[in-house]
């Protein structure tokens, strides 16, 4: 069975890769065919990952255990939604409104409480490491808040919102977010030729 599964997934990954450059038409329909497949079985992951999800807190809900009630609301919400979405469909002004004024606040909200929790993550930093970089690198982080949000009374700040802010996140982060894309892209690349090579056999267990 290890090597069937080897088999498989060293010609199916050089089936998809072969498919990218050279373009011969039964290799592009095997391809298109594969990625097809993957879909699917993504897609499957995440829903056994929400009945997952769903069991997890009904069992919570069943027990009595500590945070029940918020594993009660989030079944409520879950299951709601779920079946709104599916009666009305997405493109319904209900479910638009739905998520409008209840999926994008919270998330607006679960982000800014990220980004002020690794502001003060990065403020304590100084304890442990007061150099010139994490010095610059919380400066920095401070230029890019007050150039963001507008204080009360006061609105935005000339120069930092007009001038620093897009500077800092169109020159250098954008060029630190490219690097890392590029590590990313690099590292998944290699990972991707270990697996075609047979060097690491996730598929077998090893």
């Amino acid at each position: 069975m290890k090597v069937l599964a080897a088999v498989v997934a060293i010609g199916s990954g050089l089936i998809v890769l072969l498919g990218y450059f050279f373009a011969v038409p039964a290799l592009d329909q095997a391809r298109q065919l594969l990625l097809s497949w993957a879909m699917i079985l993504a897609a499957v992951a995440v829903i056994v990952g929400v009945a997952n999800l769903i069991s997890v807190h009904f069992t919570r809900v069943t027990r009595r255990l500590k945070g029940s009630t918020y594993s009660l609301v989030l079944l409520f919400a879950l299951l709601g939604s779920l079946a709104i979405g599916l009666a009305l469909g997405p493109q319904n002004v209900a479910v638009q409104a739905m998520f409008n004024g209840i999926q994008l606040p919270v998330e607006a909200s679960l982000m800014a409480v990220l980004a002020v929790t690794l502001l003060y993550a990065a403020i304590r930093l100084l304890r442990w490491r007061s150099d010139l970089m994490a010095i610059i690198f919380i400066f920095t982080a401070l230029l890019i808040f007050l150039g963001t949000a507008p204080l009360p009374f006061l609105g935005y700040i000339p120069i930092v919102s007009d001038l620093l802010r897009p500077f800092i996140a169109q020159v250098p982060a954008a060029a630190g977010a490219r690097g890392i894309l590029l590590g990313v892209a690099l590292g998944t690349l290699l990972t991707g030729l270990r697996i075609l090579f047979a060097a690491d056999r996730p598929y077998g267990g090893k």
